[in-house]
């Protein structure tokens, strides 16, 4: 008896199943967000909630339509301290990685006196770095900076020392110097790390800006919520914190999309497996 043994084609996906593959990464959440907006109002107006204990989306977009002369000054001023404490946590953090990485003794000296400022609530440390550094950028800037620092480092360290021994015993048989290796070798094997590290150092800094500006600023979103809350104003507060939210996410996204424009291989590493 006659069997068929040809072997079955496989349709290719059509158009829109590629579509939706391509794109259910944003149409996802989006969805899963109008829906939690849809009952958030209906709970409101329903169980007639106070304003000033939950208000309402519609409530909270039309006070942000009301200030919005004013949104665009205190959105960069939040961002000015965002991205300098975020560059200094990277001019600060990664070479100080490479050396306590390359170095058991300098990790063994510095490690617990970086643990020890990590542990001080930086809400405690920053009207002490006001007086010391007046009311300025400057000392925003160090509140922004000490939030972001130590996540940066601890994961750029733990990249670097994750470097496999063979590829490094390669290395030196090769007879590459220091720089070579870390250059070569040892920097692009660490970047999915490093890139961890980037991604909730970009966020912390938005936390430690916000955090500074609600001890001195005279501009700001945090400054924003400050004093929305000492007049009640509990709709215009929680529109500051959800352009502190889109904030995040934009700062997010830019690195990520840095990470898969310049470090394909760091991103590919990184990506969760997921269907």
């Amino acid at each position: 008896m006659a069997t068929n043994s040809a072997p079955r084609l496989i349709a290719p996906p059509s158009r829109a199943a590629r579509a939706w593959f391509a794109s259910r990464g944003v149409i996802v959440p989006a969805v899963t967000l109008a829906l939690l907006l849809v009952a958030w109002e209906a709970s409101v107006r329903v169980f007639v909630i106070p304003v000033f204990l939950l208000p309402a989306p519609s409530r909270i977009w039309a006070e942000m339509g009301s200030m919005l002369p004013h949104l665009p000054r205190n959105i960069l001023a939040t961002l000015v301290t965002v991205l300098l404490g975020f560059a200094a946590s990277v001019i600060v953090a990664v070479p100080l990685a490479i050396a306590i990485s390359s170095s058991a003794g300098l990790a063994r000296a510095t490690y617990p006196l970086l643990l020890m400022t990590q542990s001080t609530p930086i809400v405690a440390i920053a009207p002490i770095l006001v007086v010391a550094f007046g009311t300025g950028q400057v000392s925003r800037t160090l509140v922004a900076f000490l939030i972001a620092f130590f996540p940066l480092l601890v994961s750029t360290v733990t990249g670097l020392l994750a470097t496999p021994r063979e590829i490094r015993d390669l290395s030196r048989s090769l007879r590459m110097s220091f720089f070579q290796e870390l250059w070569m070798i040892r920097l692009p094997a660490a970047m999915p790390f490093i890139f961890a590290g980037l991604k909730v150092a970009v966020t912390l800094s938005v936390i430690g800006a916000v955090v500074s500006e609600f001890v001195t600023a005279n501009a700001g979103l945090g400054y924003l919520i400050t004093q929305a809350t000492a007049f009640f104003n509990v709709p215009m507060a929680f529109g500051a914190v959800v352009l502190l939210a889109l904030m995040g996410i934009g700062l997010f996204g830019s690195v990520v999309l840095i990470e898969r424009v310049f470090f394909p291989w760091s991103a590919r590493a990184g990506r969760p497996a997921v269907d």
